[in-house]
């Protein structure tokens, strides 16, 4: 009969009929029937298993006999269902198509009775589960890893089996083929329909997590042996991985439940994304109900990473404690990466995740909607890091993949005309390295460009500056941008707004500086920044350079017509011209004899007359307001930088002139020369003007309420302006000759003269409501001038220069002009006048500055200068220090890698070596030390000798020239121990020193080990300075730290209060921290429990902090603190001790719940010691604050007694508002309530 079957089958003829046959023959009641049937089924599950029968006949069999089970009396459904477990173990059901039958089995067993297993009997539902039980536990052979999952679909399980299943087909991905991972995972996920949906995706993602783990470790090593076959191909796994997203993200559209799940368990592990994880939640984001989630939870992640890296770089006791931590960015940014491989899904997340980071985190604008001027260029802050994060995803993005490049360039540029309230440096940054990354690319979709130029007139200046910068390689190399850019351009000339014409200023002066004129001389420092190799397009052979010489003519003819407006647009352009003209010197001609027409109308030719400006032409009125119309000054100025500009070119063109020359040059040589008599006349004829010349006079009105006393400040502004040009370009003709220096004095004198007076002035309404007018000096002229004043030796000029010298004035003016230039450079990252845009030749600059004040600093004594300090002002040496302290700021903030290329400049001895990293912190240690030495002069003499404002200053540098040293080196351990030491010995009564010097200890300390134990003595010192609650209780007259005295104390007292916030905030973390992992530890395993004898070191930590803390506000509680800010500070700070203390209850309450561990002694001991020296010594400073008395020594005088009572009032009407006092009861009992809790669970 078998045999019958089995020809039948092969032969694929009515096999079903003859089995129905058999069947309606073997009536299941009687044994003989039920046997026969038997043999039929054991038969026919191999036969379609062995792959030898037709597809079709194999389902009509396996269809036929799950129709008949039912029938089959129990043992012969336990032994069929043995035979399946038998089968599977040896590995026999490769093709799985029997494997159907199986569920039906099971379901048929589960309703028997009873069945005879072992020596007993057990019930049919027993008996399936000791099956299954049997069959997950045996080996599985890797090709029915599917099979058997598809199988348990149809099974019906309890969630301890279906735990143990998935448990078992997780640990199967390892065996398996890559490419029989996803097919898996699809199968999986359908599984999960009955539960343990967490456990189905946890244990997917960290399958994937490991592979890329693997992966990138085989990369790393892959270039060392090459000999050994990649395990895992890069592109297979990544295919892999974006099948896989795809179905869970299909399984997540039908099935919430799992979505839900999903974000939950990301949710509660932050520390667990990994590329696959973020890759997987940004094509979640797709599905419209999960979107707003998905992105709010990848913001947390990365705020929190950001945070995080912060505190633990700026902590060195969060360093010993913990591994540095996985950078949820670097997750992002790889996901960039392997999103190449087709993943489209995610893509789309990719850029959406950019533009929510940019908009989020981007600059806010500040009050009455002005933005900050000038970006830093380094993100300190999360959120600033966090926006740079954006920028680098969307860059990256527009690199890699072709599709989205549209959506990300329309995107960028729908923000930068549509967000004129706020700043969008950040979107330019983005928009200028896209166009220097793919130049090319742009041009495919310029016109987008170009409908964004259509706006560009009603745009803010800042903006269209920055666009049109980041637009102008792409004009190089297309015509119809440039067409395009100049119609907007030319339209914008005659805007109704001001913005607009200066924008069309702005754009002009940039084409003219781009485009260049063969025949230009070409000066070393204008060679074109961009390198885009894609640019490297002849310019020349797209249209000639006689176009251009065109072109650029008519564009100057265009902006001659703005010379006629306001002045803010006029001042523009002679700023503009002398860069244009150092690009482009073939328009020397039309730009000198631009400037020469627009001087001759405010110059007077007449020799004879005094002055020899006319100040008329530079006013213009408006009702009763008076406004500035041409700003004279700086036209002259921008005449004389070019004039100079183009002898310097001309002299070294040709040393040895031939006059053979073109007309041109005598031209040109005509109106240079004209212009140089016109200068020589003005200095003559400014240095005989009195005041009086120029209607100005000693006692007339400045005020800037009427209008008199505007047109007076205008016209002083202006003549100052002018002496100064005129004082820079003698500087340079004299050549050190001693009677044209002497020139230079008079215009000096006559200058000091009107600054003096103007001071005098305004000084008289308001304090100080009128800042020194922005020189006109140019930086390369100021550090010129410096370097001759302090360190020219040369014999020749000697006597030239000691004209200079002798002047006390001079100096100091030339010290206060370059502090006030470096001081512009910090704020905007530029400087006015020539080469202010130029970032290579003002950092030259600022090295040349450096070196000269810190010779000037360090080689003549204060002493020398004392004759000065009856005048209530800042000697020259305390300037000197001021440049010194912006110029390192500023070097931080703009160009935070050339560091030590300008401490290397300072020192002049050296030679110019690169300077390595050794010798890079031995410089820098090096000057420390100067200053150091300094400071220790200023303390070391007398307290009258003391000079506050420098003592400061040279503690704002070293603690800026400390943050170049790693708190590695033994020269920081050097620097803690130096300042260690000047705290405990100095004490002057100081505060605002005091607070300089503590906040440098606080801040290395805090790289160098935790402050816990510093800080506890330092509040015994603050103690016995300022005496006890209790009046009668007589404080032990400590002293650690000399700089807490009675005047610092309270200084001191806030300083130590915002430390131990800082201590409190990194506990805090901790405790959150290990919360977090105790959470996840219990759901996955309770292998968590340790021996009660050895602590964990994060608790220990913890717990040892908190302990030094309280001893430290055990002092400060019964200190008797003035009222007022201090007071109120430390009950805040209470307050917070007590809420992390319950926070750490709350933690062991957890532990006790979930472990049944004894608690650890030292949280004991800790609990005592809140107990015994806190909350009594809290709750009698809260009685001392409210009575608000407070002993004044000598209250006896009627005014002291006044006075107090009116602070007391004061102080106490702010207790009240801040409610300082009810929250600190409250977050006392709190603490006490759950202590409570605590104690019951854990019943100690």
């Amino acid at each position: 009969m078998i045999t019958v079957i089995t020809t039948g089958a092969l032969k694929g003829k009515k096999v079903g009929a003859m089995i129905k046959g058999i069947f309606k023959g073997s009536p299941p009641n009687s044994t003989e029937g039920s046997n026969r049937t038997l043999l039929v089924y054991q038969h026919c599950i191999p036969l379609c298993e062995s792959g030898d029968l037709q597809a079709d006949v194999a389902a009509d069999i396996i269809g036929l006999l799950m129709l008949e089970t039912h029938t089959l009396p129990g043992p012969s459904l336990a032994q069929l269902a043995s035979l399946f477990v038998e089968a599977i173990k040896v590995g026999k059901m490769g093709s799985g198509k029997s494997l159907e039958l199986f569920p039906t089995v099971l379901t048929a067993l589960s309703a028997c009775e009873a069945l005879s297993y072992g020596k007993g009997e057990l019930s049919g539902d027993e008996y399936k589960k000791q099956l299954i039980n049997s069959l997950c536990s045996c080996r599985w052979d890797p090709q029915c890893v599917i099979h058997l999952t598809t199988m348990f679909r149809d099974v019906p399980l309890s969630s301890e089996e279906l735990r143990f299943l998935v448990d078992k087909v997780l640990r199967m991905f390892t065996k398996l083929d890559l490419q029989e991972i996803p097919p898996l995972v699809y199968q999986l996920l359908l599984l999960s329909a009955k539960g343990c949906k967490k456990q189905v995706l946890d244990g997917i993602i960290s399958y994937f997590k490991e592979q890329d783990v693997r992966q990138e470790e085989e990369q790393k090593h892959g270039e060392s042996l090459d000999l050994e076959v990649q395990s895992i191909p890069q592109d297979q796994l990544r295919h892999v991985e974006g099948t896989a997203i795809l179905h869970i993200v299909f399984a997540i559209r039908l099935d919430h439940e799992l979505g839900r799940e999903f974000l939950k368990s990301v949710k509660t592990s932050y520390g667990d994304l990994c590329p696959f994880s973020v890759a997987l939640l940004l094509s979640v984001a797709r599905i419209q109900r999960y979107e707003e989630q998905v992105f709010d939870l990848l913001k947390g992640a990365i705020v929190k990473s950001f945070k995080d890296e912060q505190l633990q770089q700026g902590s060195k006791f969060l360093q010993d404690l913990l591994p540095g931590h996985c950078s949820v960015a670097q997750m992002i940014l790889d996901t960039v990466k392997n999103s190449v491989f087709g993943w489209d899904h995610v893509t789309q997340g990719l850029v959406h995740l950019g533009f929510f980071l940019m908009d989020t985190f981007g600059p806010k604008p500040g009050p009455f909607g002005k933005t900050t001027e000038g970006s830093s260029t380094i993100a300190r802050t999360p959120a600033q890091q966090a926006c740079k994060l954006g920028g680098q995803v969307l860059l990256q993005g527009f690199k890699m993949h072709e599709p989205i490049r549209g959506e990300i360039l329309e995107q960028v540029l729908n923000r930068l005309v549509t967000k004129t309230a706020s700043p969008v440096n950040h979107y330019l940054d983005l928009f200028s390295d896209i166009v220097v990354s793919a130049p090319m690319i742009l041009l495919e979709s310029s016109s987008k460009v170009t409908e964004t130029f259509d706006h560009l007139s009603f745009l803010p200046l800042a903006t269209v500056q920055g666009l049109l910068k980041a637009v102008q390689p792409l004009l190089k190399v297309s015509m119809s941008l440039k067409d395009a850019l100049i119609l907007v351009l030319r339209k914008a000339m005659f805007s109704s707004q001001l913005d607009g014409r200066k924008s069309a200023v702005t754009g002009f002066l940039l084409l003219l500086k781009n485009f260049k004129v063969l025949g230009s001389l070409v000066s070393s420092q204008c060679s074109q920044a961009i390198s885009s190799s894609q640019i490297q397009v002849d310019v020349h052979s797209r249209y000639n350079s006689a176009a251009n010489e065109a072109f650029c003519l008519e564009i100057l003819s265009s902006l001659r017509r703005c010379l006629g407006q306001q002045a803010d647009v006029r001042l523009m352009l002679y700023e503009g011209f002398y860069d244009v003209l150092r690009r482009n010197s073939q328009l020397a001609s039309s730009i000198m004899q631009t400037l020469f027409s627009q001087l001759k109308r405010c110059y007077e030719p007449e020799q004879d007359l005094l002055p020899p400006v006319k100040l008329e032409p530079c006013i213009t009125a408006l009702g009763d307001q008076v406004y500035l119309q041409d700003p004279l000054a700086h036209l002259v100025s921008c005449t004389v930088h070019c004039l100079l500009w183009l002898q310097n070119m001309r002299r070294s063109a040709n040393p040895n002139a031939d006059d053979s020359d073109d007309e041109e040059e005598e031209e040109e040589e005509g109106y240079q020369s004209e212009l140089q008599t016109i200068l020589e006349s003005m200095t003559r004829r400014m240095i005989k003007s009195e005041l009086e010349d120029f209607e100005l006079d000693k006692s007339a009105e400045f005020s800037m309420g009427s209008s008199v006393g505007v047109k007076n400040n205008i016209y002083a502004v202006l003549v100052m302006g002018v002496y100064e040009v005129l004082m820079e370009y003698n500087f340079i003709k004299a050549n050190y000759s001693k009677s044209r220096f002497e020139e230079l004095m008079e215009l000096f004198i006559r200058y000091h003269k009107l600054s003096e007076i103007l001071k005098e002035k305004s000084g008289k309404g308001r304090a100080l409501s009128h800042k020194i007018p922005r020189s006109l000096l140019s930086l390369g002229f100021i550090s010129t001038l410096l370097t001759v004043l302090f360190r020219d030796s040369t014999q020749s000029r000697e006597e030239a220069l000691s004209v200079l010298r002798s002047s006390g004035e001079f100096v100091r003016y030339a010290v206060s002009v370059a502090v006030q230039k470096i001081q512009q450079l910090e704020e905007t990252g530029h400087t006015d006048g020539p080469d202010g845009q130029n970032t290579d030749r003002t950092f030259r600059f600022l090295c040349d500055m450096t070196s000269v004040l810190m010779w000037r600093y360090t080689n003549i004594p204060s002493v020398v200068e004392d004759a000065g300090r009856k005048e209530k002002r800042s000697s020259l040496s305390q300037l000197c220090l001021e440049g010194l302290l912006r110029i390192f700021t500023t070097c931080q903030q703009r160009y935070p890698d050339r560091m030590a290329q300008l401490l290397s400049t300072m020192d002049i001895s050296e030679d110019n070596a690169e300077p390595d990293d050794g010798s890079v912190t031995e410089m820098n240690f090096f000057y420390i030390r100067q200053f150091q030495r300094a400071l220790f002069t200023q303390l070391s003499g007398g307290e009258e000798e003391f000079n506050s404002k420098e003592a400061q200053l040279l503690v704002s540098i070293l603690s800026v020239l400390s943050r170049q040293l790693k708190p590695s080196s033994q020269q920081f351990v050097q620097m803690i121990t130096w300042v260690v030491k000047i705290c405990k010995e100095t004490s002057f009564e100081d505060s605002a020193f005091s607070k300089g010097l503590l906040s440098l200890l606080f801040n290395l300390h805090v790289l160098y080990k935790s402050p816990v134990s510093l800080l506890l003595e330092l509040c015994q010192d603050i103690h016995s300075q300022l005496g006890d609650i209790d009046q009668d209780v007589e404080v032990e007259k400590q002293s650690h730290f000399a700089i807490v005295n009675m005047k610092t104390a309270t200084t001191a007292a806030l300083l130590v209060l915002s430390q131990v916030d800082r201590v409190l905030d990194e506990v805090d973390w901790l405790i959150a921290r290990k919360k977090s992992q105790a959470a996840s530890d219990k759901s996955g395993s309770v292998e968590a429990t340790q021996t009660a004898g050895q602590q964990d070191p994060i608790e220990k930590a913890v717990t040892l902090q908190l302990g030094t803390l309280l001893t430290a506000l055990n002092e400060l509680v019964q200190t008797a603190l003035l009222p007022g800010t201090c007071t109120i500070t430390l009950l805040r700070e209470l307050t917070r001790t007590y809420t992390i203390l319950t926070t750490l209850v709350k933690y062991y309450i957890q532990v006790c719940a979930s472990q049944h561990s004894a608690l650890p002694a030292r949280f004991e001991k800790l609990v005592k010691l809140s107990g015994s020296h806190l909350t009594p010594q809290c709750y009698s400073f809260i009685t001392y604050a409210q009575s608000g008395e407070f002993s004044g020594g000598g209250a006896d005088d009627k005014k002291k007694k006044k006075r107090n009572e009116v602070n007391t009032a004061a102080s106490s009407k702010l207790l009240r508002e801040t409610k300082a006092i009810p929250n600190l009861i409250f977050s006392i009992e709190q603490y006490e309530k759950y202590l409570i809790t605590l104690s019951k669970k854990s019943k100690v």
